[in-house]
């Protein structure tokens, strides 16, 4: 028996992870796939299970796959936990982005004041989950693509037993767009930093690294393709050369702060990332109610996570067939980034084994630019973590200070304050203060 479980089960990606699992069903033998939701996410659960089951026919596989709304029922027998959920659902994550434009500030639901409000909610139910896990099936491994997912991921490893590896799109996507751009699929890409705040150090082709020749030919402006909910990203060339490496897309909100903050808050029509998926969820589960539907939509790409559960589904191979193939993922750092505390989460490219993933080590980072913004982004998350966990105010406002992306002064308290209202009932470690 090889069971998945699927905490978030009603989530639009779904459909993705059941075609992952179909298409390595001849390595990666799954016999069970339990898909778990809260009642609020019933109608999602239940029409993207109904397809999933469609396309498990389809298929011609003997995968037994249940809907489940007790979540120690889904976990019994669980081998992998992947974690998708999203605490409040959509209507809290365009709360979050339009507290945010209150206050004249950016950010999605992994950045800003967006993404802290989004792991204040998420850190006490992902602690409940593992709490779950321990009792149940504490062999079990949590892939966890639960945004954000540096600070849940690093949440996991430092106050429960739970083995855990942290997953996202963009370095998938951001290597995609390297290959392309380069013209081969041969080559090995190391990125290292922080979810979504990583950069990629080397590009390897045969033993020669062409890092200078992509940056190169991103700074000529030739086309990066990036994960479509990010837009065009551009560089500053003599910025861009000096730092020697390329930066993810999301990097953009740091280096284009007041550019970004122009061209949406303050631009006519402007509607939060969350709303854009509010409406493209809605189509999705409109064609997904389809009865004759049986394979995984082509719109599911544009809903913004693209390749996400597909990285998840080769995880799990990797670890389950010992391929150790290169993956990036997050994961304890344990000197590999030696700038960073050892105990901490970082995102790196390392080796998937039956053990886990084992990192490429980084060499020092003797670029203050880079070092300096990585550090201080990582003691954003360490107090992000602390706030979350033990409800901490006085972290929570420490952290919310030295994020680039919020105001200061006194009114970094009213926003916290506001985000703490807003969200009483999903941040219960501050309400018993």
């Amino acid at each position: 028996m090889l069971k998945i479980t699927i905490i978030g089960g009603g989530s639009s990606y779904t459909p993705e992870i059941i075609e992952g699992f179909i298409n390595r069903h001849h390595e990666l033998p799954v016999t069970h796939i339990d898909l778990f939701d809260i009642e609020e996410g019933r109608y999602k659960v239940e029409t993207v299970g109904a397809l999933a089951k469609r396309m498990i026919k389809n298929a011609g596989l003997d995968i037994e796959l249940n809907i489940e709304f007790d979540r120690r029922k889904a976990l019994t027998g669980a081998n992998y936990v992947c974690s998708q959920m999203r605490v409040g659902m959509i209507p809290a994550r365009i709360q979050d982005e339009l507290l945010g434009n209150k206050y004249g500030m950016i950010g999605q639901e992994t950045n800003g004041i967006a993404g802290f409000a989004k792991a204040m909610r998420t850190i006490p139910v992902t602690l409940s989950l593992c709490k779950d896990m321990e009792e149940i099936c504490p062999d079990a491994w949590l892939i966890n693509f639960t945004n954000p997912s540096g600070i849940i991921t690093e949440t996991v490893l430092k106050h429960t037993n739970i083995k855990v590896i942290g997953l996202c799109n963009v370095p998938v996507c951001t290597q995609f767009g390297i290959e392309e751009l380069m013209g081969t699929k041969d080559l090995q890409v190391q990125f290292a930093g922080l979810n979504h705040f990583i950069h990629a150090f080397h590009i390897w082709d045969h033993g020669k690294d062409r890092i200078g020749e992509l940056i190169d030919k991103v700074c000529s402006g030739e086309d990066f393709a990036l994960p479509k909910n990010l837009g065009e990203v551009t560089w500053v060339p003599e910025q861009l050369k000096h730092l020697g490496v390329l930066p993810c897309g999301y990097h953009q909100y740091y280096y284009k702060q007041d550019d970004l903050e122009q061209k949406e808050v303050k631009s006519e029509g402007y509607v939060t990332r969350g709303e854009q998926v509010q409406e493209i969820e809605r189509e999705l589960f409109k064609l997904y109610e389809d009865v004759n539907l049986n394979v995984k939509p082509k719109q599911l790409e544009e809903r913004g996570g693209a390749h996400y559960s597909e990285a998840a589904c080769e995880l799990i191979n990797a670890i389950h067939n010992d391929k150790r193939t290169l993956m990036h993922v997050n994961i304890r750092n344990n000197g590999t980034i030696s700038e960073l505390p050892n105990d901490c989460a970082i995102e790196a490219t390392s080796v998937i084994t039956s053990c886990g993933p084992q990192p490429l080590n980084v060499a020092p980072i003797t670029n203050p630019a880079i070092r300096g913004t990585l550090q201080l982004q990582k003691a954003f998350e360490e107090l992000a973590v602390e706030a979350g966990v033990f409800g901490n105010y006085g972290a929570a406002l420490q952290a919310l200070t030295i994020n680039p992306l919020v105001r200061k002064g006194t009114v970094t308290k009213e926003i916290l304050d506001e985000m703490i209202e807003l969200n009483a009932k999903y941040v219960p470690q501050f309400n018993k203060k």
